[in-house]
C-alpha cells in the first residue's frame, strides 16, 4: 500500500501545476480585453436607453389605435348579432310561411276532394229527368281534375260553375222548373216533350199529348219513363199543369215507392214458378203429403175404439168363466179391439202364452194398418230441406250463368236464379215442417188406437188367469 501512494503524488502535482498555468494565462487574457467589452456595454446599455425612449413614445399612439380597434370589433360585434337575429327572424319566418303554405296546400286539396264529391252527389241526386239537361257541366266538372293540361285554377273554375248551376237548381225546382226533354211510355216509345219539374216530382206530358205522367227512373232503362195513372182525369190535370207551368197535380208521398212495391207482389202460382224444376218437385211433396195427411186422418178417426168402460162387460164376464156371455158383449163392440177380443175368446181355453199370441198378433196387424202411409210424411219431412238445398245450388249455379254471360251490371237479370235458390229453400222448409208436424200428429193418433188394444188385452188376460185360477181352486175343493 505504501508503494501504491508513493506513486500518485508526482501526477498530482502535475494538474495542479496545469491548471494554475491555464488560470494564469486567462487572467493575462482578459486584463487584455477588459476595455473593448467596457465599451460595448455602455453602447448597449445607451442603445436599449434609446429604444424603451422610442417604445415609450410609440405606445400612447399604439394604444389609442388599439382602443379604437376594439370599438370597431365590438360595433362588428353587435352589428354580426343584429344581422344573425334577423337571420333567425327570416329563418323562422320562412319556416311559417313553409307551415302556412304546407297548410294550404292541405286546404286546397281538401276543397278539390270536396268539390269532385260533389260533383259525384250532384250527378247521383239529379232526377233522370235532368240528366241531359246537366250532362254537359258535370262532364266538364267531373273530368276537369283529370285533365292535366288545365291549371289548379281553371279546375276551380269548371268546379265552382256546377256549385253555382246546383244552387241554382236549388232554387229554382222549389217553384218548379221547366224544360223541354224526352221521357219513354210503358210501352217502350220514347216521346218528345216538356218537364215541369217541382221539388222530386217530375212531370212530363209529350207534345202529341199521347202521353203523359209523373216520370221516374225505370230498372235498366236510361230514359225517364212515364207512369199512367189509372184515372184519365189525373193524365188530364197533369197535361194542363206542365202546359200550363202551375195549377194542381196528382202526388204521391212515397216518391212512387208505394208503386215499386205493389209491383213486386205476386200471385202463388208466380211465386211457385220461380223455385223452376226443382220447386215443382217440392209442389208435387207437398201435395203428396197433404192428401196423405187427410186420408190418415179420416181413415184413423173413423176407426172404432174400445176404452176399458166399454170393455167392462166383456171383462166381467171373463172373471166369472161366463164365456158365452163374453163372446156375445164382444159382438157387440166394433173394430180391432173387437177382433182381437173375438181371437182371445175363441182360444180362451188354450193355454195362457197360445191367448198372448193370438191377440198380439192381432194387435200387430192393427199397428200396420194405422201406421200404414205415415212413415212417407217422414221421409217427405226430411227430404224436402234437401230438395230445397239442392234449388239453391242450382239457383245459384244459374245466377253464375248469368253473369258470365250478361255481367253484373242487370240486377234484374240475375234476379231469376236467386229467387230459385231463396224459393227452393222456402218451400223446402215449408213442406218439411209440415210432414213433420202432420207425421207427429198421426203417430199419436195410431199409438193411442194401439195402447187402448193393449191395454184392453191386458185386462183381458189378466181375468182370464185370474178366473182359470179360481175354477181350479173350485175343483180341488
Amino acid at each position: 500500500m505504501k508503494k501504491s501512494g508513493f506513486n500518485c503524488t508526482p501526477r498530482r502535482n502535475c494538474f495542479l501545476s496545469a491548471v494554475a498555468l491555464l488560470v494564469l494565462t486567462a487572467l493575462g487574457a482578459s486584463a487584455q480585453n477588459a476595455v473593448p467589452m467596457q465599451e460595448k456595454l455602455e453602447a448597449s446599455l445607451q442603445e436599449l436607453s434609446n429604444v424603451r425612449n422610442a417604445i415609450a413614445r410609440e405606445k400612447l399612439p399604439m394604444v389609442k389605435g388599439l382602443n379604437a380597434l376594439e370599438d370597431e370589433v365590438m360595433e362588428v360585434r353587435l352589428e354580426h348579432q343584429k344581422i344573425m337575429r334577423q337571420l333567425d327572424s327570416r329563418n323562422l319566418d320562412l319556416n311559417n310561411l313553409r307551415s302556412d303554405i304546407k297548410s294550404r296546400k292541405g286546404e286546397k286539396n281538401y276543397i278539390s276532394n270536396l268539390l269532385v264529391e260533389y260533383t259525384r252527389n250532384f250527378e247521383t241526386r239529379l232526377h233522370i229527368a235532368e240528366l241531359d239537361l246537366y250532362e254537359n257541366l258535370v262532364k266538364a266538372a267531373s273530368l276537369a281534375p283529370e285533365n292535366s293540361n288545365l291549371s289548379d285554377q281553371e279546375i276551380f273554375v269548371k268546379q265552382t260553375e256546377l256549385v253555382e248551376t246546383s244552387i241554382q237548381r236549388l232554387q229554382e225546382i222549389v217553384g218548379g222548373s221547366a224544360f223541354a226533354g224526352t221521357s219513354a211510355g210503358e210501352d217502350g216509345l220514347v216521346k218528345q216533350g216538356n218537364f215541369l219539374l217541382i221539388g222530386p216530382v217530375a212531370l212530363f206530358a209529350s207534345e202529341d199529348g199521347s202521353l203523359a205522367g209523373i216520370a221516374e227512373q225505370r230498372l235498366g232503362s236510361l230514359e225517364p219513363t212515364v207512369l199512367p195513372f189509372a184515372d184519365p182525369l189525373n193524365t188530364e190535370m197533369v197535361k194542363r199543369t206542365v202546359a200550363e207551368k202551375k195549377g194542381i197535380f196528382p202526388f204521391d208521398p212515397s216518391l212512387g215507392n208505394a208503386r215499386k212495391i205493389e209491383e213486386t207482389r205476386e200471385t202463388f202460382k208466380e211465386h211457385l214458378a220461380k223455385g223452376g224444376k226443382v220447386g215443382y218437385v217440392i209442389v208435387g211433396m207437398f201435395v203428396l203429403c197433404v192428401a196423405i195427411s187427410i186420408f190418415k186422418v179420416i181413415q184413423l178417426l173413423l176407426v172404432p175404439k174400445v176404452s176399458e168402460s166399454r170393455a167392462m162387460p166383456v171383462l166381467k164376464a171373463i172373471l166369472v168363466n161366463d164365456h158365452k156371455k163374453a163372446a156375445a158383449e164382444i159382438g157387440k163392440l166394433r173394430g180391432p179391439t173387437a177382433v182381437m177380443l173375438t181371437s182371445g175368446i175363441e182360444h180362451i181355453t188354450e193355454p195362457k202364452e197360445l191367448v198372448e199370441e193370438v191377440m198380439y198378433e192381432e194387435m200387430l196387424t192393427t199397428r200396420m194398418r194405422v201406421n200404414k202411409f205415415t212413415p212417407v210424411l217422414a221421409v217427405c219431412a226430411s227430404t224436402a230441406p234437401l230438395m230445397g238445398l239442392l234449388g239453391t245450388v242450382t239457383g245459384i249455379i244459374n245466377t253464375f250463368k248469368m253473369i258470365t254471360v250478361f255481367g253484373s251490371g242487370d240486377v234484374k237479370t240475375l234476379s231469376g236464379g236467386i229467387s230459385e235458390a231463396l224459393v227452393t229453400t222456402e218451400m223446402g222448409l215449408v213442406v218439411a215442417i209440415s210432414a213433420l208436424v202432420m207425421y207427429a200428429f198421426l203417430s199419436r193418433m195410431a199409438k193411442k188406437i194401439t195402447d187402448q188394444m193393449e191395454q184392453v188385452a191386458i185386462l183381458f188376460i189378466n181375468r182370464s188367469v185370474r178366473a182359470a185360477g179360481e175354477a181350479e181352486e173350485a175343483t180341488a175343493a
